[in-house]
């Protein structure tokens, strides 16, 4: 199916809706998804920002803006996936009771509102515990139902004029913390702080993995030379470690979506 028909069957989809409710993390897939809707429904539908301490604060302003800038109906509403002690441990389906806290916030406030989520294609090879929690509550994945892949909607929302059209991918923060440690409010905060400092220094793509004592600095290959030399390696050796880091790496391989879940693969196959 060409993109242009995939567009036309995205609308379509959410045109059968009489209201809905768009949960807007401020990435780029639920952007067009917002954006999308927001054409289709108008005021019938609203983009909610759930607002955490997984939530880096510089995403939750840009989130804010785009929907102010573009006129939808927006608000934020707090979760509190901290307080489940599930969430806490950080075992392997963390992300089913982030977002089934996520999805049981939506329905509460939006009682029999269809809940989208924007899920796509390329979604579908990835670790992703929450999907079974979208189930769970019957939320609705319109991107994925009409087939687009993650390139196909960040071309769409370039021609859209989306922002986001190439914001890199961007998960919450506690994906950022290996499994097995527990994910506390400070935790989360000292991670943002970390990739804040790190983004400050020109970096656009980058993740500080929290691995308790040791913190591990993904980037892009490109970019793995510049922090390994000084003055930056010693500027950004001192700043994690005021953070709470006792030690401070830089992963040679660099940049991957989705690191963490590597350690998932090897327990089941040392399992089997």
């Amino acid at each position: 199916m060409a993109v242009a028909e995939k567009l036309t069957c995205l609308r379509d989809l959410i045109g059968e809706l009489d209201t809905a409710v768009v949960a807007y993390s401020g990435g780029a897939d639920s952007a067009f998804l917002a954006d999308v809707a927001h054409e289709v429904l108008g005021d019938r539908v609203e983009a909610v920002t759930a607002v955490s301490p997984s939530l880096a604060p510089d995403e939750r302003g840009a989130a804010g803006k785009l929907a102010a800038d573009r006129g939808w109906r927006f608000r934020e509403v707090v979760t509190n996936e901290a307080d489940r002690p599930e969430y806490v441990r950080n075992e392997g389906d963390r992300c089913y009771h982030c977002k089934t806290e996520l999805f049981e916030v939506l329905a509460a406030l939006f009682p029999d509102t269809p809940i989208l989520v924007g899920t796509n294609v390329d979604d579908l090879g990835d670790h992703r515990p929450g999907a079974a929690a979208a189930r769970e509550h019957g939320v609705r994945t319109p991107l994925l139902d009409a087939g687009l892949r993650k390139e196909e909607i960040r071309t769409l929302s370039r021609e859209r004029g989306l922002a986001t059209w190439d914001k890199p991918a961007s998960a919450c923060l506690a994906s950022r913390i290996a499994y097995g440690v527990e994910v506390t409010p400070a935790r989360l905060d000292r991670v943002g702080r970390a990739e804040s400092f790190l983004r400050s220094l020109g970096l656009r793509e980058v993740r500080v993995r929290d691995h308790g004592e040791l913190a591990r600095i993904e980037v892009p290959l490109g970019d793995v030379e510049r922090l390994s030399t000084d003055p930056v390696r010693d500027r950004v050796a001192a700043f994690l470690r005021e953070l709470g880091f006792s030690f401070v790496t830089l992963d040679m391989e660099g940049f991957r979506s989705g690191s963490m879940n590597a350690v998932l693969q090897i327990r089941r196959n040392g399992s089997g």
